[in-house]
């Protein structure tokens, strides 16, 4: 393999047939004492005009004439190496100082005397230095064991995207069950009960987290008390997710007070003092719908209910919130109660930090609050990794705080072009390494590779998978 040219961050590598390399791979370059990183991320055949005539013209002759032509300088095996030669097209990724990657590349190596090799993952981890305490095994990086560490995903933003049935979910349950068994609390949002199957493993075991695994749904498992979810909480549920009135809102918290100070504020008290209260009929009707909802939604109990602070315990736990059987206003209504009552917690300093999970986020995100939590969730203690096929569904405000992200396979122009617009690597690599990822296999970027792109193809689930598509013709 030689260098052929450079332009711009980009060099053209010539490789002959014994010549191999794919798409995410890194070479070394070496240079005369000096040394250079870089990433495969297109493949290509040397093409000139002249060579594609040479090509036309030995088929034309080999069509029309079944005599074997006499080659006594063996021309012809030479021609053939010409036209298998390869283009490599490489992105310069930082340069080898003192053992350690450095990002001034300022020297161009020899064509001459230059030799290229690839480099092992584990020499680049070296290279970048990159270890930690917590380790999250995600499968293999070429032939090479790779994994990530806790510690990248702690504090961080983090979205996994890609189209469906291409392992987004898959990659998110490895990493829920890790954390959890790192010692890590951690919140699923999850819209297709599927993640109730990390208690066991494939075989019909229990797994590692089987105790550790808590499955709430909304009017069953997860009833709060409006006592415990306070009156912010409620708040920001009848604002988001019920679209009430400024008006109707002011009525229905006087009514709160007026029932906290009797201390008989419960959701029954609340339904009669609604239709006793002394108020315009419109502003009323308002409420009683309001009310209505938020009785049949069950998500309220006068008879105590579940505390977020009492089921983190020592040791780990994921508490998924099950709402693939509830409708979407519901849906809307758990998720700001859950995120305004944890937001509470953390702030009061009465839970620890959390990572939250939230699986197809582009059903039920909201900019006005997930803006807010993104924003200034290094204070809240709230880390969130964002599960969606759909990128266009999350704002540009949460692309530009993004950490890391995880990209699986997408052939749509559209999403390409978002995903290249706001994502940690250059377009051409996203774009070309991207469209040709075969299933379970992601382009990871960001801190957790230490923002140089890898290409990992994620291990097989050894808990029990409950998303998969269900088929009505089965093999």
């Amino acid at each position: 393999m030689k260098i052929l040219s450079k332009a711009g961050n980009e060099l053209l590598l010539i490789a002959m047939k014994d010549d191999s390399a794919a798409k995410g791979d890194y070479l070394l370059i070496e240079d005369r004492g000096r040394s250079m990183v870089v990433q495969v991320y297109d493949e290509e055949y040397l093409s000139s005009q002249s060579l594609i005539e040479d090509i036309v013209k030995e088929e034309v002759v080999n069509a029309s004439s079944a005599e074997n032509l006499h080659d006594p300088l063996n021309i012809g095996s030479l021609s053939r190496l010409v036209r298998d030669a390869r283009i490599f097209k490489a992105k310069i990724r930082a340069a080898v100082k003192e053992g350690r990657l450095a990002s001034d590349v300022s020297w161009l190596p020899s064509r001459v005397e230059s030799k290229v090799r690839k480099l092992a993952m584990k020499e680049l981890d070296a290279l970048l230095g990159r270890s930690g305490v917590y380790p999250i095994p995600l499968g293999q990086a070429g032939d090479e064991d790779f994994e990530i560490f806790a510690e990248d995903l702690d504090g961080k933003l983090t979205i996994i995207t890609g189209k469906k049935e291409s392992g987004k979910s898959h990659l998110s349950k490895l990493l829920v069950k890790t954390l959890v068994q790192h010692g890590a609390f951690v919140v699923v949002f999850d819209l297709n009960n599927e993640y109730g199957g990390l208690r066991w493993n494939r075989d019909g075991t229990q797994s590692p987290v089987h105790d550790r695994v808590m499955v709430l749904e909304p009017g069953k498992g997860l009833q709060l008390s409006l006592d415990y979810c306070g009156k912010a909480a409620v708040a920001g549920m009848l604002k988001n997710a019920l679209d009430m009135p400024a008006a109707s809102a002011r009525e229905f918290f006087r009514i709160w007070d007026w029932l906290e100070n009797k201390r008989t504020l419960g959701i029954e008290a609340i339904g009669n003092a609604v239709n006793t209260w002394n108020i315009n009929e419109l502003v009323r009707d308002a409420l009683v719908s309001r009310y209505h909802v938020i009785q049949s939604s069950r998500l309220f109990s006068d008879a105590g209910g579940f505390r977020f602070e009492d089921a983190m315990k020592a040791g780990g736990a994921a508490m998924i919130v099950n709402m693939g059987e509830v409708s979407g206003t519901v849906r809307r209504m758990t998720v700001e109660l859950v995120l305004s009552k944890i937001v509470d917690l953390l702030e009061r300093k009465a839970i620890p930090p959390i990572f939250l999970v939230a699986e197809e986020a582009h059903l039920y995100i909201r900019e006005t609050y997930w803006e807010d939590i993104v924003t200034r969730m290094r204070h809240f203690g709230v880390y969130t990794t964002f599960v969606t096929n759909q990128p266009d569904a999350i704002s540009d405000g949460i692309y530009r705080q993004v950490d890391n992200i995880f990209l699986f396979n997408f052939t749509n122009d559209s999403d390409l072009d978002k995903i290249s617009k706001v994502s940690l690597a250059d377009s051409d690599t996203v774009r070309s390494i991207v469209r040709t990822l075969p299933q379970r296999q992601c382009l990871a970027i960001g801190r957790a590779v230490c923002d140089l792109p890898v290409v990992v193809k994620v291990a097989p689930a050894q808990v029990l998978a409950l998303g998969e598509t269900k088929k009505f013709f089965k093999k």
